[in-house]
Formats: C-alpha cells, structure tokens, sequence
C-alpha cells in the first residue's frame, strides 16, 4: 500500500484527498519509484481546476518528481532497482510511489539531490525551451520576463545573465525584485500599471523582441504593448485565468506581432531532446551557473496547502513536497 493524493472532482484545493491505494506494478515498457521529491507546479492547479481536462477521474495530479527506480517492466533494458531518477511531464506526481515510462525519465548525476532534481525538472527545461528555441535569445538582446521571482523565473534570470542577455523582470513586490535582482535580472518593475510606459522608457523607446509571459489574462494585452514590431509574445502560462477572446487584429495593429503558445511536452515528446536538455541543465547547475532555490516545503498531505500558497502568488523559487 501507498500514500497518494487523488482528485473525484474539478474545483479548490480541498478536492485534494489523501489516499491509501494498492502499490502499483510497473508494465511493459514502465518502471517503478519510490519518490523522494514531488515537485508542485501551476499545471498541477490547471488540472485541479478542470481548466486542462483530465484523462479520467479521479486521478492523482502532480507533474514532476524524482526517486529511486524500485522495480522494472518487461523490455526496460537501461534501468535497474536502484538508479536514481527524475521527470518533468508525466502525471501522476502527488504520490510516494508511481510507476511511468521507462522513456520519460531521466538519470540523474551524483551531485543532483532528489529534491533539487525535484524543484528544477518542469521549471528548468521549461526555461531552456523558451530562451533556446521558442526564442533562441542572443547576447546583448533585452528580453521581458514575468513573475521573475517564482520557480522559473529564477531560473530565467540566471540562466539569461549566462547567455549575455539583458532582463527585464516584473515583480509583484519590492521583496521579489530585489531577489530576482540577485539572480541576475538587470532590471526590476514592481507591478503592472503602465508596464509599456515603464519599458518604453527603459528601452529608449525601442521596446523588446519578446516578452515571456505566465500570468496570462491580467498581462496579456500590456505583454503585447511592450513588443517592439514584429515582436514575439510568448504566453506560458495562466497564473491570472485563461486568456480568451483574442482578435488577431490586435497583433496587425501593435506592429505585426508573433504569437506562441508553447508547451514543453511538445519540446521534449522525442527521449533524445529529453535527454540533450536534461544535460544542459544538470550542466549548468554542476557548474554553479544555475542555483535552484526551494523557497517552500510541504509534506505531501499537504499538497492542498502547497497549491493554496502558490496560487496567492506568496511563494518565491520552487516548491515542493516531500513525501
């Protein structure tokens, strides 16, 4: 038997149960982990919510987590009890012990902890998408990056003062930008009122090829003010609610915009891209590039308290749960 918080029903954060449930029993093609971390994410809320369907209810939600392999399916040929492993897309998180694909996880050096591993998987190989391939960013560029100080964020300004690019990160509090300051963000701008005013000036008046965006409906239309012409508005997220009743002609207007909707389980749907990005960032956190701050911890019976905190917005880094 095992531990795992389950969901019957969309809706707040007291559909959050704990559970006791048979363990599980990996299949062809999947293993079996105890998790030591879990990490907890804005899309765990999004399903939570009902705004991403789930496959079925009830389910157990959480997206990320990293463990140690307790058993092995048929045809799992490069995976043994006791390698250590992590994650980034894969539902069924909220648990201390879930079986997954075999081909979705990843090994993870000596000198990564589960809970690092934990806190950084979804965030940092979302951060590795958006700033090197949804937009390949270049030295020198100025980009415009949202909650600077959350679990990407962080990653976002350090990993952009490693790449020679100047940030401008918007905060919610004075407390935030001056961590988001330390991170590595260039400049900080608590709030959004008059956010293109703000970067206008900053700029002088050029504006920025690309705004990054996870607030979603509150920032939408300041996000696209902020773009210089044939600007690129990267919407990630949905911190505010759903962005809807979007007109194309808002792009045509404000200089012949770009707009994308990425998602990472696109990224990485091929194990070879998995693989090269989960290095990149492994990499740069060996180097002391990358330093992944867990700003919250919570026991996994928790998880209800954990999703109640990130969605006021007072978390900073990354959280997770510990089962």
């Amino acid at each position: 038997m095992y531990r795992a918080i389950r969901i019957h029903d969309y809706g707040g954060p007291e559909v959050l149960k704990l559970e006791t449930l048979p363990s599980p029993v990996p299949g062809r093609g999947e293993i079996l982990i105890r998790q030591e971390a879990i990490g907890v994410n804005f899309i765990d809320i999004y399903f939570r919510t009902g705004l991403y369907k789930l496959p079925t209810l009830p389910a157990i939600p959480g997206m990320e987590g990293a463990g140690t392999v307790l058993a092995v399916g048929e045809d799992v040929a490069d995976l043994v009890p006791g390698d250590r492993v992590a994650y980034p897309t894969a539902l069924g998180g909220y648990a201390e012990c879930r079986t997954i694909a075999a081909d979705r996880v990843v090994p993870l050096p000596p000198d990564i902890s589960s809970e690092v591993a934990a806190a950084c998987m979804l965030r940092g190989l979302t951060v590795h998408m958006l700033l090197r391939e949804v937009h390949a960013v270049q030295p020198g560029e100025t980009i415009l990056v949202h909650a600077a100080a959350g679990g990407v964020g962080l990653l976002m300004c350090q990993w952009a003062r490693y790449l020679g690019v100047r940030m401008i990160g918007v905060v919610s509090t004075e407390e935030k930008g001056e961590l988001a300051r330390q991170n590595g963000a260039s400049d900080i701008l608590v709030g959004y009122d008059n956010l293109a005013a703000r970067v206008r000036k900053l700029t002088d008046g050029a504006m920025v090829p690309v705004v990054y965006d996870n607030i979603g409906k509150d920032t939408f239309v300041a996000s696209l003010d902020c773009l210089a012409p044939r600007g690129l508005m990267v919407s990630y997220g949905n911190a505010s609610g759903e962005i809807t009743g979007i007109s194309v002609g808002m792009l045509a207007t404000r200089g012949s915009l770009y707009l994308t909707r990425p998602g990472l389980t696109t990224y990485i749907a091929q194990r070879p891209a998995l693989l090269a990005g989960a290095a990149e960032l492994f990499g740069l956190i060996a180097q002391g590039v990358l330093s992944v701050r867990i700003g919250q911890r919570f026991a996994l019976a928790d998880a209800a308290e954990a999703q109640r905190a990130l969605e006021a917005r007072t978390t900073v880094g990354s959280t997770i749960l510990v089962p």
